[in-house]
């Protein structure tokens, strides 16, 4: 009698917990969800997450709040979240390409492969190489000439070692012989500072550098894309100068592992609404960024490729920085 009880109890148990857990499914979202921002306030991260934000929480039917956790290389943000949020949807994050990096890099205590959720895939950086517009140098080629003739005297910023711009700006160096300083920055912002003061020689990293180019401040020598950008299409690629690379840095939004389905599911489609929305479409136009829609099970599927990938490249290059 006593185990036929116990069998009773134990399956009631289970039958609450699976009805406990399809109910907040139904109910989702019931107060506000975070989106954490891997990046400081105010650069192109920043401003895209933000936007995308607004465009969403009214497909939502509750705020969405973009929380700035920056730090690691963008890194920071979503190992908090791996680490110490629950897998009730209320906390996203943004997953950028070097999440997929770092744990080759160095000792973290997160898997991409396993511990987030892949929720949807949004767009893609913009990356460029900028100088003042009174530095010497006014083609790329003589940037990297300057470089190279002269070894550690040229610097430049990035948002800190194993980011996309630094790992790329390694790259270039290698098959270059060149041999030059990179000086790590919390965002744009401050590197921005640093070029404009004469402290660095360049910035490498996304459009933040755009509105200091548009201005006439700053001088863009080379974008990292597959063609032109759209709004500096005088301005060559790394392929047009000869060195054979794409970089972009796909990016995208993730939960903690184990989340439900349906959470998931939810959040996709408020997130694809507020991607179609038109003032969100013009943020990306302004930092010259392109949609880069992946459902759910696409974006799995790429972050599993794109592991392979950055492992690639960090053992072909010596990257490992532990």
């Amino acid at each position: 009698m006593r185990g036929k009880l116990a069998r009773l109890l134990a399956f009631a148990a289970v039958a609450s917990a699976a009805y406990g857990g399809a109910a907040l499914a139904q109910n989702f979202p019931t107060r506000p969800v975070t989106l954490i921002v891997p990046f400081p306030a105010g650069g192109p991260g920043d401003i895209v997450l933000r936007a995308l934000a607004t465009a969403t929480e009214k497909h939502l039917g509750q705020p969405f709040v973009a929380e700035n956790r920056p730090g690691a290389s963008a890194t920071l943000g979503p190992m908090q979240m791996a680490a110490n949020a629950s897998a009730d949807g209320y906390t996203i994050s943004q997953i950028t390409l070097p999440v997929f990096r770092y744990p080759f890099l160095r000792k973290t205590t997160f898997d991409p492969s396993k511990d987030f959720t892949y929720i949807i895939g949004i767009s893609a950086y913009t990356f460029g190489i900028a100088v003042r517009s009174d530095a010497p140098w006014k083609t790329f080629q003589e940037f990297l000439a300057d470089a190279k003739a002269n070894p550690g005297k040229i610097s430049y910023g990035t948002l800190g070692g194993g980011s996309t711009p630094h790992i790329t700006m390694q790259q270039i160096a290698k098959q270059h012989g060149i041999n030059w300083t990179q000086i790590p920055f919390k965002g744009g912002t401050e590197s921005g500072n640093a070029l404009l003061g004469g402290h660095i020689h360049a910035i490498a990293d996304a459009s933040a550098w755009a509105p200091l180019v548009n201005s006439g401040q700053f001088r863009l020598l080379v974008t990292w894309g597959d063609s032109r950008a759209k709004k500096w299409p005088t301005v060559p690629t790394l392929k047009e100068v000869g060195i054979d690379m794409v970089v972009s840095s796909p990016y995208g939004i993730a939960g903690p592992k184990g989340m439900d389905p349906k959470i998931a599911r939810i959040l996709h489609d408020a997130i694809k609404k507020g991607m179609d929305e038109p003032k969100f479409l013009a943020t990306l136009e302004t930092l010259d960024q392109v949609p880069w829609y992946l459902s759910s099970e696409d974006y799995h599927r790429y972050a599993l490729r794109e592991l392979v990938e950055q492992k690639r490249v960090v053992e072909e290059f010596g990257l490992k920085l532990d």
